[in-house]
This record gives structure tokens, sequence and C-alpha cells, in this order.
């Protein structure tokens, strides 16, 4: 790892930490946080998106899993460190990960770090199962994450993971325009289509779904006269039509906001 990426990780755990944000950036996360997360949580997005991780992870009794950048634990942290033979959770913030062992206190297989997932100092590796909820777009050389994920993996291991895009046209357009006043640009790389190929490169596509598609649109119809049920039923029409979609269709998958990868190390020649 570099220099110049060591001192953007310790402007990203500064961040993360007390998460101050300059005036762009609040409007931007208020903005996401506000049409876009009132939308999520009425047509249930994120349940589905984590059942399916669920589903993708499967029986993890034998398992040695990392929960990468995990913070104070996701939605699937505790079930993953409860249930799998050795959980490691990782973050670059030391008081989240302080909160999350506060949590896994009880559980004599689990233990979480506050280090860098790049660093020499972080030396476990043959991970059955690496989950990263929100995590990979995080990193700006992506050659350099894929081959670190790469040799962090087990014969056959898995990689599951869930990050944001740029691969629509209009999406991309948005975030350029916001990109130069964002606070957090230095560690914000929103998946390409060029970032998707490396991946589908790299491993093995078991799996893949993606949201925010043609349901992105939804937030037009608060401008229509119709009653908030229809709305709902409308925008969760789309959203199965996205998630169902995107998984047969690369040109849907590509439309969408937010993908999901279900990812396996390739076999060894």
């Amino acid at each position: 790892m570099n220099l110049d990426q060591e001192n953007i990780n310790k402007r990203q755990k500064e961040f993360y930490q007390t998460f101050e944000k300059n005036f762009a950036t609040k409007i931007w996360y208020s903005l996401r946080n506000g049409i876009l997360t009132k939308f999520r949580k009425s047509v249930g997005i994120e349940k589905v998106v984590v059942q399916q991780h669920y589903e993708w992870i499967g029986d993890v009794k034998d398992k040695k899993v990392l929960d990468l950048g995990c913070f104070q634990g996701n939605s699937l942290s505790m079930y993953l460190a409860q249930n799998s033979s050795e959980y490691i959770g990782i973050d670059l913030s030391e008081p989240a990960i302080d909160h999350l062992n506060s949590r896994l206190k009880n559980i004599t297989t689990a233990n979480a770090y506050a280090v860098d997932f790049l660093s020499e100092e972080f030396k476990e590796k043959d991970f059955d199962l690496i989950y990263a909820y929100a995590v990979l777009h995080h990193f700006k050389d992506v050659d350099e994450l894929i081959s670190v994920l790469d040799s962090k993996l087990a014969k056959n291991g898995k990689i599951v993971s869930y990050d944001p895009t740029t691969t629509s046209k209009p999406v991309w357009l948005l975030r350029s325009l916001y990109r130069p006043f964002q606070s957090d640009k230095d560690w914000e790389w929103p998946f390409t289509e060029k970032t998707i190929r490396k991946f589908e490169k790299a491993f093995n596509i078991l799996d893949r779904r993606g949201t925010l598609g043609q349901s992105k649109w939804f937030f037009w119809m608060n401008f229509l006269p119709m009653s908030e049920e229809k709305r709902i039923r409308i925008g969760k029409k789309w959203h199965e039509e996205d998630w169902e979609k995107s998984q047969r269709s690369r040109k849907r998958f590509l439309e969408c906001m937010q993908v999901s990868l279900f990812m396996e190390k390739r076999s060894e020649k």
C-alpha cells in the first residue's frame, strides 16, 4: 500500500469517527437519506437485499468469515459471528470496533479489529467467506483490492458484496456534478462498468442483483395526483422488476444504482 493510500485511509478513518461533512455533502446526504431512504423503507429494499445475502451465504457453521468494513456491525454481523466457526470483523474506526467487540464479548470464536484490510498488519487469510456490505467501493485501486481479496480467500472461498454504481448515465451525471464538492470523494468510488468487468474477470460470478433501476424514478410520482397507497404499489412493482430482471439482463443490471455480487474464487491451475 502506497503512502498516498495510507493518508487517504487516515482521513477516511477520521471522517467516519466524526462524520464532519461540508455543506455540499450535507445536502447530498439529506437528499439521498431523505427521498431514497423513504422509498427504500416503503418497499422493503434493504430487507430484500439482506435476505438475498443470507441465502447466498448459506450455512456457515464450518466457515471462517471476514466481515469487511463492518463498522459497529451490519444486519448480518451477529448472525455470522454466532454461527461461523471463526468470525473476524475489521474496520478503520476504533470506536466502532470497540462497540462491536462489546456485542461479541460472549462469543468465544468472534473478534473485531481496527485495522486496514490492505495493510501488512492484517495477516489473517484462508477465509471461506468475505462479507462486504457497502465497502468495496471505498477502494480506489480496484486491481490492488481484487488481488488482496483473492489472496485472503480459501479454496472455493466466496465474496458477497453490495455497492453503489455510476453505470446509469443519469446517476453518473448527477454524481459527476456533485463530486467536486464532496468531502468524502477520496474514498467514495461507486462501481463503473469497468470496475464490474474487473470483478467478473477475477472471480466466478455465481449470482448478481440490482436495485433502484427503473424504480429510481419513483420520486417523480410524488408530484402526481395519486394516493400514497398507489404510489407504493407501483414502486414495489418497479423494484421487483429491477430485482428479477437485473439477474438475467446485463443492461437492466447496469441501470441499477446499487448492486450485489455473489463471487467465488477461481480454481487454482
